[in-house]
This record gives structure tokens, sequence and C-alpha cells, in this order.
């Protein structure tokens, strides 16, 4: 096992990490920007170093400083949580080389789950179901139109190292594809530095199934059942649920199955989520795979009752898996709430500031991971995620009932939140009744929650 790990992240995830870490017996180092000088995760790590400026292009995402960081402080591994350098697989390659653990899977896997295009391809030859589209990404803009024509409208046009709903647009019709191609192309080098593009098929009002997976170095693969993350704004995720109100015992044997399939075949070692588009007949297609521990990592959690951090490190120090497929049991149902910094009323625009006054929900059935405090100052560099509810209970409707009673009870004050949003949202009759598609909260009111 390690002896010294440092995080290379921030906010509640750097927490997250550190108190694995602390129940595992390692020590922990704490990196920070000049904004984060007063961050929990500086506090409560054995060790910490301030890394840069605010600016995460000069602190969290400044390899140098990091692997500098590491070597000063005697780290033997670095976890990077989520978000930053934790798909970067040039980092992962750097952390290998100056004889630094990567708490995730090898930079040579990172780097191939990052194309979709050829993730696509490594999946379809698993025998995973893909969207009907390119083999690899298209030569250009006739390639491309050709393979539209072929597989019918709507399609996506996709980057092939694209994430977050970047560089991805639906085109209906044939006399508009050519220019969103081209425009596409031009969003995808800018934010990716990648102008590969690739096609598929679109999926009408689909479901957002993905499947959390667990490999280890000695070719054990398991799988945590399914999270459902089809209540999404601009393909960001809002809320998370496990299990999946649609998905029935025959849909998640098949699921499962095929997940573990696809990651035994790149031979993953680490966690990881195996993403999954659901139609209105319940046929599923693989879209991507996010090589890191996710954000809603919390709602598994919940339901195995099983460490998914700790487990990620065990993995990292060459450590078999300490249980078998069939020692993974579904314990009841959880929702996650991402509750941000931000003015919904005003398009949903990030608001930094200062908390005057928290009051965090608890009681049964309920966790929060959270980095503020009464007196914190939210800066405005970096995401506005500020906490993530967790409610459990024993079926949907209990774990329902338990995430509204914490959003009453949860009081964050001196800046807005999305908390009045969350309230509204999860009254509605269509996500009462697990219905909602990933395009329902995009037809929202969102002053009152009503279609």
């Amino acid at each position: 096992m390690f002896k010294r790990v440092l995080i290379a992240n921030r906010g509640e995830i750097a927490l997250r990490v550190i108190r694995a870490c602390q129940e595992l017996g390692i020590e922990t180092v704490a990196v920070y920007s000049e904004a984060d000088a007063d961050s929990l995760h500086v506090r409560l790590a054995d060790e910490s170093v301030c890394i840069g400026p605010p600016q995460s292009s000069e602190s969290y995402l400044n390899i140098p400083r990091i692997i500098s960081a590491a070597e000063i402080t005697d780290s033997d591994a670095i976890h990077p949580g989520y978000g930053f350098l934790a798909e970067n697989a040039e980092f992962a390659e750097i952390c290998e080389a100056s004889k630094l653990k990567f708490i995730g899977p090898t930079s040579a896997q990172i780097r191939k789950m990052g194309d979709k295009a050829f993730a696509r391809t490594s999946m379809a030859e698993a025998g995973v179901p893909v969207l009907p589209g390119s083999h690899g990404a298209a030569a250009g803009v006739a390639e491309a139109e050709a393979i539209a024509d072929e597989i019918g409208y709507p399609v996506l046009i996709k980057a092939v190292g694209g994430g977050g709903g970047r560089g991805m647009r639906v085109v209906r019709s044939k006399e508009s594809f050519a220019n969103s191609f081209l425009m596409c192309k031009a969003e995808a080098e800018a934010a990716f530095g990648n102008p590969d593009l690739y096609v598929e098929k679109c999926v009408e009002r689909p479901r957002h199934v993905e499947i959390q997976i667990l490999g280890d170095s000695h070719g054990n693969v398991v799988h945590l059942f399914e999270r459902d993350c089809s209540l999404q704004r601009r393909h960001q995720k809002l809320v998370e649920e496990s299990p999946s109100p649609i998905v029935t015992p025959e849909l998640r044997s098949a699921m499962c199955g095929m997940a573990v399939k696809g990651a035994r075949k790149i031979g993953y070692e680490s966690s990881g989520t195996i993403e999954f588009l659901v139609d209105q007949q319940l046929n599923f297609y693989f879209i991507e795979m996010n090589t890191r521990i996710q954000v809603e990592h919390t709602v598994t959690e919940m339901v195995t009752r099983l460490d998914l951090v700790k487990e990620q490190i065990r993995i990292a120090s060459g450590e078999k898996l300490g249980f078998g497929q069939e020692d993974i049991q579904l314990s009841g149902h959880a929702l996650e709430c991402r509750i941000n910094a931000e003015d919904v009323e005003a398009g949903f625009r990030p608001c930094p500031g200062n908390i005057t006054y928290v009051h965090l929900p608890g009681g049964p059935g309920i966790r929060v991971d959270t980095h503020i405090y009464q007196g914190y100052s939210i800066p405005p560099y970096y995401d506005s995620l500020i906490a993530k509810i967790i409610a459990h209970g024993r079926d949907r409707a209990e774990a329902l009932q338990r995430m509204k009673r914490a959003l009453r009870e949860c009081i964050i004050e001196g800046v807005k939140t999305t908390i009045p949003f969350y309230q509204d949202l999860l009254s509605h009759e269509v996500v009462v009744n697990g219905r909602a598609d990933t395009t329902f909260v995009e037809h929202l009111n969102v002053r009152d929650g009503r279609k």
C-alpha cells in the first residue's frame, strides 16, 4: 500500500480522497492554488503545497508543478480525482515515467478510450451494441455526409476527443449538415485541440444509463450495477440515481454483462464507467467510457455499501479485488442532487461569493459531500459545484421523500444556489414517476418547474 498520496484536485473530491486515504492509513498531500488557500482540503491534508495562481492553467492543470510537488513531498502516488487532469493520458504517462503511481487506469487505456471513435470500434469488436455510424473519424465533410445519408437523419456529429457536450451537434436535415460539420470541427479544435469528428445515429428522447465497473491488474472485472443520469441540462448531469427506474432485471443483466465484456476487452484496471443510451424500446447502445471516478460514484456506494475510492486506491497499489460479482448486491435506492452556486433565473449563471451561513441536512439515509463552510468564499475560477446531497431509502419513493426533506433542511446563505430548482424538479410528476429522458429539463420553465 502507498505511504503518501498527493491529490491533484480541489473541492469536495479532494476531501473525499483524503478521507479514503486516512481510513487506509495513508498520508495525504494537498495541492492548491492561491485562490484555494483557505479551502478545507488544504486544512485536512497532512501536508499542503501551493502550486500557482488562481487560473487552472497555472495551477491544477500545470503538470510540471504537480509533479514537482509530489517529488518534494516524497509522495509515491497521485490521485487525480475527476475533471482537471483525471483523463489526461499525458499526465498519467508523466507520472509513470516519474515513478509515481497514477491512481487510475494506464495512460494507454486513457488515451484509447478518450478517442471516442476508437472506443466505439473497440466496443463493437467486443460485441457491445453501438449506434450506427462512422468506423473511426470521418475523413471530411463528404465522407461524413455520405455516412449520414446512409444511416438516416437525425444524426449526431461528435468530436473524437470530446466530452461534456462540447463539440457535438444534432443535425436533422441534409441541407444543414455541411455547415454544422464545419462549425463542430472548429469547436472541437478550440476545445480539445483535435478537430476530428465522427457521425452516429441520433436517438430521440433517450435515457442515459451507465454501468459502474471495477477492474484490477490481475484480470478481474466486476460491475456495480447501473446509474440513471437522464436528468441533464446541456449534457451536464443534474440528478443521478441507482437503480434506474426503467431498467428491468433482464435489461440490467444484459447491460452489465456487456459493460464487463467491454472492460475486459481493453484489460481495464481501476474504477470506470461504461455509458449507454437507452431508447424508447429499451434497446441500449454504447456511447463512451469514463476512465476515472465520477461525481456520482456516491449513489453506487450507497446501494452497494462499497467504498469506490478506497477500492480504486487498492487496485492501483496492485491488490486483487477482495470480492467477486456474486458478493455485490443492490440494497435499496439512492439519488444524488448536485448543488451548484448558480442563479437559476439568470440562466444558471455562476454565483461565486462569500457564504454567510450554512446548515447541512442530516437524519436517516442522508449523506452530504461538500467542501464549503460558514465564512468560505467561493472563488470565481472553477466549477460551480459546492455540494452533493445523496439520499438513500428502502425504495425509490422513500429515497425521493428523503431527498425532498434534505433539500428543505439545507440552508446556504450569501450566494444563490440551485436548491430551489431541485425542489421544483423533484416534485414534477414526470420525475416522480421516473419517466424523464435526457431532453426533459431543457423543456422546463426553470422559474416554476412546470412544462
